[in-house]
């Protein structure tokens, strides 16, 4: 058994509660958008007292439903490092090909020294096309790679951006001065002329009147940068990829069968790059956690938020598509099912510890993000759930 399982606490987050998300438009709620700023920070603190390794916000746009109001999540990271002292703020995460990889470099360096150097970085590939087309579309071919349907030539070029703009962000952090030329990016474009005397006495980067190099600044407060994670993905090729390059993935719930071999694979793959990682450490699992005094309790609040928000908004992207094992019927997997298995975590502290030492005896877990539904769920039994997490699950098996 492991002698600690960390635990960070992601957020959608969302606006409203149920009943306000199906009266229509409750992203454009102001009321409710202040209300969803005050829980979060209210849950930031009480995860911070806690003892929680970090908060994550993931990153979309254009949510007018009111799922997933996150546009900027280095912003709601800023906010909760205002409120809170030891716990690491971070974005599960930035799409990557959606953006300017000078400017994520930038955000995110300014956020670690915000912070003190608590910030972590999150990056993904981006699978909502109403949002991810529209911002990217200065990149002429580059579209959301959609988690059903794929198209491989969509998906071929959008791992190809993400990749590009990867490398970019991390030699921007770990160099004063660099250039780079890609498919997609030219750093610094051709012919830009540059003849300040002051670059020349006390700066970098241009020769013969013309820009050379750039220097992203500030440099992160961690060096040689903060740690990055992923989210949230089961593909073999992604998973060794974060192995090769140090990125702590964090897996969506997927069969045992599939969850093994990915664990394994990034293992395997990290110490053939060289890093000497035991297993399990390095990788995550994502899990609703929303524990209760009692098992009726938490079901109840599961309904009305994970249940409700997979149902409306996950299903139709194919989320939960690697749940059943090879050949199963996906019907016959509920949700009954998948508590069994140990793929959500609800219920009494007594259930919920039953599931993490259940999931332990399987898999060499060390981290997991514990998902939480603001707004669906009301903030002080999110406080709770955090609490009896902590105190009435982790610590009784020495895990806190």
């Amino acid at each position: 058994m492991s002698p600690a399982l960390k635990t960070g606490i992601f957020f959608l987050p969302s606006v409203g509660d149920r009943r306000r998300m199906l009266a229509g438009m409750a992203g454009r709620d102001n009321d409710a958008y202040q209300t969803m700023l005050r829980d979060i920070r209210d849950v930031a603190v009480v995860g911070d007292d806690l003892g929680y390794d970090a908060i994550a916000f993931t990153e979309h746009h254009f949510h007018v439903e009111g799922f997933e109001l996150s546009n900027n999540p280095v912003l709601l990271d800023t906010y909760v490092a205002l409120h809170t002292k030891r716990i690491r703020v971070g974005q599960l995460g930035i799409v990557l090909p959606a953006h300017s990889p000078l400017r994520v470099a930038e955000d995110i360096a300014m956020l670690d020294h915000m912070s003190g150097g608590r910030a972590f970085a999150g990056f993904a590939r981006g699978y909502q096309r109403r949002w991810v087309d529209t911002l990217a579309q200065q990149y002429h071919d580059v579209h959301a790679a959609p988690s059903k349907d794929r198209d491989a030539e969509v998906d071929r070029v959008n791992r190809a951006a993400f990749e590009e703009f990867f490398e970019i962000v991390r030699m921007a952090w770990t160099n004063d001065t660099f250039s780079y030329e890609g498919k997609f990016w030219k750093i610094p474009p051709p012919g830009i002329p540059w003849t300040v005397e002051s670059t020349q006495t006390m700066g970098r980067g241009a020769e013969g009147g013309v820009v050379r190099e750039i220097g992203v600044v500030p440099r992160p407060l961690q060096q040689p940068h903060p740690p990055i994670m992923q989210p949230f993905s089961f593909s073999e090729s992604t998973i060794r990829w974060c192995a090769r390059q140090g990125v702590q993935p964090i897996l969506a719930p997927v069969n045992d069968g599939l969850e093994s071999f990915l664990f394994d694979a990034y293992h395997d793959e990290a110490v053939a790059a060289g890093r000497g990682i035991a297993p399990g450490e390095g990788i995550g699992v994502l899990r609703d956690v929303i524990v209760a005094d009692t098992d009726e309790e938490a079901w109840a609040y599961w309904r009305e938020s994970a249940a409700f928000v997979g149902a409306a908004w996950f299903a139709p992207f194919g989320f939960g598509g690697a749940i059943p094992h090879p050949g199963e019927d996906p019907r016959s997997v509920t949700p009954e099912v998948m508590h069994e298995r140990g793929l959500m975590w609800v219920g009494s502290p007594e259930t919920v510890r039953r599931q993490v030492e259940q999931t332990l005896e399987r898999l060499p877990l060390t981290y997991v993000m514990a998902w939480q539904y603001n707004g669906l769920m009301p903030a002080l039994a999110i406080s709770k759930s955090l609490d009896l997490y902590m105190n009435k699950v982790l610590a009784p098996l020495g895990l806190a």
